[in-house]
């Protein structure tokens, strides 16, 4: 994706509990899910309305032998914020 004014990448190791801070993680534990994926991270987005655009063959640069994929959204608040609240969308979604 070229780099485009007023988007915002969000990794799923960005909110991913089993990963540490030096692995990634970029909100608290608690607030955290494990093992987010792609999909629910577009879903959560979309709730948002922060029109996501998914991203499946990119690679994590911490990890860059797997291929999480990435997704793309529109930034609207501050960066961990609009994390923390995929996050509890997410958590929202799985009960």
């Amino acid at each position: 994706m070229p780099k485009r004014e007023g988007r915002v990448v969000i990794w799923p190791a960005y909110i991913d509990a089993e990963k540490s801070r030096s692995e990634g993680r970029a909100i608290s534990k608690r607030d955290a899910v494990e093992k987010p994926t792609i999909d629910e991270i577009v879903m959560a987005a979309m709730e948002m309305n922060l029109k996501p655009e998914a991203e499946r063959e990119k690679r994590y640069p911490k990890e860059w032998w797997e291929k999480p994929g990435r997704v793309a959204v529109l930034k609207k608040v501050p960066r961990t914020a609009m994390v923390r609240e995929i996050a509890s969308r997410i958590k929202r979604r799985r009960g």
